[in-house]
Parts: structure tokens; sequence; C-alpha cells
């Protein structure tokens, strides 16, 4: 799927749990800085970034979220640690071809023995808080567990919002893929960790990339931007790490003056054209 042609597209990768917390932190940072990050004409979202892509369009006050909610924090069960061993091991095989990568990813996620999907379900709730897409340009990326093909979801699709961010962020063994109108979905950065392709035709766009070093750039006529060297010391090694939720969003909150200071003369300009076009 290829977007339409949007004045400014927000492109928000794959991070994890603490880099979920760092998007949400850096997003309200700028808003004090006097960039609001859900002005995009286009947002795409995967797994982290498809939870904060979710907040930002539905309106959710994000400094609520400072702290973990209670419901995300708990957890319903161990995640199968072997399983996503092999599933981050069969990512970086060189050997295999992307489509292989998947369908193997995707047998790993299926005979994982890994928490149940309604436990993900709830803790994204208490982050989405609404099941109803936003009337507004969205896209959530997940990957068919049983065939390996991505899958993006949208508004017109036949995921609930939280289905669709729960599925976008169900990495295998970490939770259970995602049942949606009888199939099972998983991690959208099985596809790729940005996902920038779906963003492709606008005329400005912007990737905010929590694990930005990990993966090649995103590709010219776009604005790149990762943690910090302070703010990934707050993730720490363990990307789920639920005790490194707040000092990842306090990282993500300092952060922003600094990032505000490179993106605002490309936001306030693909705001012109923007409104301009209209």
């Amino acid at each position: 799927m290829i977007s339409p042609q949007y004045g400014k597209a927000l492109v928000l990768g794959a991070g994890g749990l603490v880099g979920t917390a760092w998007l949400t932190g850096l997003a309200t940072g700028l808003r004090r800085e006097g960039i609001d990050l859900a002005d995009a004409d286009l947002i795409v979202g995967t797994s982290a970034g498809a939870i904060v892509a979710a907040m930002l369009t539905t309106g959710r006050t994000l400094a609520e979220v400072e702290t973990l909610p209670s419901t995300r924090a708990g957890r319903s069960g161990p995640p199968d640690l072997a399983a996503m061993g092999q599933a981050f091991a069969t990512l970086s095989d060189p050997t295999l071809e992307p489509d292989d990568k998947r369908r193997r990813a995707g047998r790993i996620a299926l005979t994982a023995e890994a928490p149940p999907e309604d436990g993900h379900l709830t803790g994204i709730s208490s982050l989405v808080e609404t099941e109803k897409w936003p009337d507004r340009p969205l896209l959530i990326t997940a990957v068919d567990a049983e065939t390996g093909e991505p899958k993006v979801w949208d508004r017109d699709g036949e995921a609930t919002l939280v289905e669709a961010v729960a599925s976008s962020s169900a990495f295998p063994g970490a939770t259970a893929p995602i049942t949606v109108d009888g199939r099972r979905y998983m991690d959208g950065a099985l596809r790729n960790g940005v996902n920038a392709d779906l963003a492709a035709t606008a005329v400005t766009r912007v990737f905010i990339e929590p694990m930005a070093g990990r993966f090649p750039a995103s590709g010219p006529g776009g604005v790149r931007i990762g943690p910090d060297a302070e703010a990934l010391t707050a993730f720490g090694p363990d990307l789920g790490n639920r005790e490194a939720w707040t000092p990842a969003y306090h990282a993500g909150v300092r952060q922003a003056p600094q990032v505000a200071v490179v993106l605002r003369p490309v936001w306030d300009a693909a705001s012109r054209h923007s409104e301009q076009a209209q």
C-alpha cells in the first residue's frame, strides 16, 4: 500500500516498551516547544510507534502516561525467551529472503509458549483507551503469522484500533499473535522496523525511530530522529524493561528541545505547504 500524496508524514518506528515511553515523552516535550506531532497529515506506526501513533491521533493526554498504567505493567505470564531469541536470530540471518524470514518468524510466534493475547489487548487498551479509529489518515503495520504476508491496517479494515495496535506490537515469544477476523497477526517490525515506504509520496517525511542505530537510514528526503546517548542509557539493554518506562519517558522530554531545533523549520514549511494545498 502506498499512500496518496500528503504534505507531511510522520513515521514512528519500533522500539519495545522503552521505545514507546521515549516516543511518548518526546511528543510531550515537542508540544511544549510548540510542535504538535499530531498535526501530521499522515501518521504511520509500527510496533512501539503504532502505540504512540494511536495515542497521538485519538487525543490521548500523553502526560498521563509518564508512569506506565498499572494494567499495562502487569504481566499475564512470562515471555518465551527462547522463542524471542529464535525470532531475532531468524530476522538477522543474512542467508534468508525477507519473505522466508517472516514465515519462519510466524511459525515461531504460533508455537511459542507466550502470554495469551487477551493480556496484551488489555495492556494496549490502557494506553490507547479507545477501540475507535480516528477520522484521519493513520496506518498501522502488522504481519500475518500464518502466511508471513505484510498487513497494513487503517480505519476501513477489519481490526479495531486496539486490535491493530496490539497486533503491530506482538513480537514472537513476547505475546501470542492477535486474532482478527479469524486470522493471527504479529509485530509489524517483522516487515520492517520503520516501514518508511508507506509514506513515500508525502512531500515531507519525518522519521522518529527509537531503534535508529539498528536499522539502515530511512532514505533520502526525510528527517531522521533517534534517541541520543543519554536516552539510550535510560533504555538499558532490555527493551521490554517496565522499570525503565519513566526514565525513558523523561529522556524523551529532555531531548525534545534539541530535536525541535532540527524539526521546526521542516515542520513549519510543511505546514505552510499543506495550508496552500487546501
